[in-house]
């Protein structure tokens, strides 16, 4: 025991015994600068002691909060000294330095060969040509959104900025986002924050995120309010209105904005008061079924102008989406896109168990939605989005290969602008001024030059898409199907994705020949007056 007592205590004794036998030798004015700093560890010593929280510094007064400081620095340190380039927590160090190297304009090109193991199970490629073709022109890599029921279609690029809100980013952040975006005509969605002054400061196309707070179109008990969403909506900044549902990283939570964020300037773009947190609730108020949602949709089309209107959703229960297409079917409305998100997305902060455990992975849950739409004879009208851990041109043609028809990727331009990946953004003290309020934190964020970076990750992007297109003997980004996209399965099998992957035939759902029980399952459940599925056997 008297040991273990020693262990514990014996350094804040000995600080404590320095500065009391210190004190009578102070006339040495080289023994001030010891008894001064052993004085302040004997006071920390002592609030240690007493203090209630935490145990350890109870225990090893002093000493103890070593513990609590290198934890702190923790994630520093495991990114710059130990991780490896491969390690994704969530993005691996490869994937930022790819993202910087071409936001900085330079050479993404590696030497000496890949430093992945290709013979490992889930390694994926795309199959190249023996005739490869011609160069693409990037600059025509675009796609027309807006069906049959909208009169102001937009071309869209194929890679756009995915959805985050001014409130989680900085006003700086915002400007540099949607000026690259001006420069490289891209869309930039403005996630559920509604459209601040600083998305309208450079006129990049804007995609307007309507999330369940109605923010920039609430009532004061907040609710939809048709007459201010017409106002915004019909902007010429605004190109499309895209409904969230649901996002990847916490779906079916809603979100928060924690009050210390909330600034004059949040508040006013909301619609909301200072002082209290900013609430997302976790379900819409203005619609409950699949019917009234197509109604919305039609209501907001008309209210916009005739602009595209679609929604963005993480798949949960697959006969929920289901039933919003028997929806489509019996009420004749047709959203003009859907954005899939998936549980790998993004967010400022969400609880651990939704992060790691809620929702489908993006990849399946957009196959679902690109075979339901087939399988109903609509894949042809309704245009798709896909988002979520999206930062190369890989990740970009893996997309389209599977059913997507354009690309939005978040982190990625966040990365564009400086981004470290710290994992501080609900903090109000991310370090390089992307995601906090603080204005001299945001102050570090120049505002031009991250611009300029992220019109060049995009379109450097693109170009490297080109030559993978080219190199599959493909003219056209439309031309990926799921035959191009391979995957290790084993260490002695490989397999095209349209092998290994459900895909329906046009019209199948409709005249009940489905070989696959669980599509045909799902569509019997699913129901266009209600989200609850019907009871079957």
């Amino acid at each position: 025991m008297s040991l273990s007592l020693l262990s514990r205590y014996a350094f804040f004794v000995g600080c404590v015994l320095f500065t009391l036998l210190s004190l009578p030798f102070l006339y040495h004015e080289w023994l001030w600068p010891f008894t001064l700093a052993t004085a302040i560890l004997s006071l920390i010593g002592i609030f240690d002691l007493i203090q209630v929280p935490h145990s350890v510094r109870r225990n090893y007064p002093i000493l103890g909060n070593i513990r609590y400081a290198v934890e702190t620095i923790r994630p520093e340190i495991r990114q710059y000294l130990l991780e490896s380039d491969s390690d994704a927590l969530p993005f691996s160090r490869a994937q930022r330095s790819l993202v910087y190297a071409r936001a900085k304009n330079e050479s993404a090109d590696k030497p000496f060969g890949t430093l992945i193991d290709v013979y490992q199970s889930g390694f994926e490629f795309i199959s190249h040509s023996m005739r490869p073709a011609p160069l693409s022109d990037p600059n025509q890599f675009r796609v027309t959104v807006g069906g049959p029921q909208c009169t102001q279609p937009y071309s869209a690029s194929i890679f756009n900025i995915s959805a985050m809100s001014f409130g989680s980013l900085s006003a700086n952040a915002i400007r540099a986002l949607n000026k690259g975006a001006k420069l490289g005509n891209f869309a930039h969605d403005t996630g559920e924050g509604s459209i601040s002054p600083y998305h309208r400061e450079n006129g990049g196309d804007l995609t307007w995120e309507l999330g369940s707070g109605y923010f920039g179109c609430r009532t004061e008990d907040g609710r939809f309010d048709p007459e201010r969403f017409a106002k915004q909506a019909q902007d010429p900044q605004v190109r499309m209105i895209e409904i969230k549902m649901s996002q990847g990283a916490k779906p079916g939570h809603g979100g928060i904005l924690p009050k210390h964020k909330v600034t004059q300037e949040i508040a006013d773009t909301r619609g909301i008061p200072m002082g209290e947190d900013c609430i997302s609730p976790s379900r819409h108020s203005a619609f409950s079924t699949p019917f009234e949602m197509m109604q919305f949709i039609a209501q907001l089309r008309e209210l916009s102008g005739g602009k595209p209107v679609g929604f963005k959703f993480c798949l949960g229960h697959p006969w929920e989406f289901m039933g919003i297409v028997k929806a489509m079917m019996d009420t004749g409305i047709l959203p003009d896109f859907i954005v899939v998100d998936g549980t790998e997305g993004g967010t400022g902060a969400a609880p651990v168990e939704f992060t790691d455990h809620m929702g489908v992975p993006m990849r399946e849950g957009l196959l679902f939605v690109h075979n339901t739409l087939v399988g109903v004879n609509l894949r042809d009208k309704i245009k798709l989005g896909a988002s979520g851990k999206i930062v190369s041109a890989f990740d970009i043609a893996s997309v389209l290969s599977i059913g997507a028809d354009w690309a939005n990727s978040a982190r990625g331009f966040m990365f564009a602008i400086g981004c470290i990946q710290s994992q501080s953004c609900h903090t109000n003290k991310c370090p390089t001024g992307v995601a906090t309020q603080d204005p001299l934190r945001q102050r570090a964020l120049v505002v031009p030059d991250k611009a300029q970076r992220v019109f060049n990750f995009h379109r450097n992007t693109l170009h490297a898409l080109a030559e993978m297109l080219a190199a599959a003997g493909l003219d056209s980004p439309d031309q990926l199907e799921a035959k191009h996209l391979v995957r290790r399965m084993s260490a002695t099998e490989i397999q095209l994705f349209s092998q290994s992957h459900v895909f329906l035939q046009p019209g199948q759902l409709l005249n009940g020949v489905v070989d696959d029980s669980f599509y045909s399952r799902m569509w019997r459940m699913a129901r266009a007056d209600s989200f609850e599925p019907n009871e079957i056997d």
